[in-house]
């Protein structure tokens, strides 16, 4: 199949101008070797093991969420060096889907929503809204832990819960957070928890969730999308096998 083909199916599952504005020039089709693809490699993050895989298996393309160069480069590291060098040598092109995935429909929120079992979510810019069946913290805790199979960490007083709002990878941030607080959440499930949002934050439940866990659902997701669009091979890479969970 052609790279430009498999570039517009991408493209229709999260459109590019999706994309925050700190995105642009950083996301889509990010090294173009012009192949033809038969094969396709998707993982969060393009890591060394997850570039050799992708070699392992013959992928001609590996699709991430996040992309191998997001800063200007002046100055190639040896680091960089490998990986592309990984990338050339077994002409595997990449492409990345950022934040036009978080936005779009099926993406990266919708699918953290629904791993956690959210009804009647509706979208409030990248992240989303939705209700539980009302439950003790503790049992709230448990089962997002349970569902993305990670750690996790939390702070808040909340009797029950059963408004949630998720967002996937760094989301506490004050922009996304008012609106957790508008819409009158009862907990907010994203990753990346710093000092002093705890602080002011303290009307809500805050569930860190890791960044990977919060957004390798997605990603997973992806993989039987583009095997049922494309009819081509897709694998799952999981990011680096020393991640582990107790």
């Amino acid at each position: 199949m052609e790279l430009s083909k498999v570039v517009e199916t991408l493209e229709e599952i999260a459109p590019p101008e999706l994309a925050e504005d700190f995105d642009i020039g950083r996301i889509g089709l990010t090294l173009d070797l012009d192949n033809d693809i038969k094969r396709i490699a998707v993982a969060l993050d393009p890591t060394y093991y997850v570039l050799g895989r992708a070699a392992q298996i013959g992928a001609d393309l590996l699709i991430t969420h996040h992309t191998l160069i997001f800063h200007s480069v002046n100055l190639i590291s040896k680091e960089l060096a490998c990986l592309l060098k990984i990338a050339f040598d077994n002409e595997i092109s990449l492409y990345s889907m950022h934040t036009n995935y978080d936005s779009a429909k099926g993406g990266v929120n919708d699918v953290l929503a629904q791993r956690l079992g959210l009804n009647d979510v509706y979208e409030v810019g990248m992240g989303r809204i939705g209700t539980i069946d009302e439950c003790p913290l503790d049992v709230f805790i448990d089962h997002v832990a349970k569902s993305l199979n990670t750690h996790l960490q939390y702070v808040g007083e909340k009797d029950t819960i059963k408004k949630v709002m998720v967002f996937g990878g760094s989301g506490f941030k004050d922009e996304y957070l008012d609106i957790a607080r508008d819409n009158d959440v009862d907990a907010y499930v994203s990753a990346e928890l710093k000092h002093d949002v705890l602080r002011s934050y303290d009307d809500l439940l805050l569930v860190d969730a890791t960044h990977y866990a919060t957004e390798n659902p997605a990603m997973e997701t992806l993989c039987e999308r583009l095997k049922d669009l494309l009819k081509i091979d897709v694998e799952f890479i999981a990011n680096d096998p020393f991640i582990k969970v107790r």
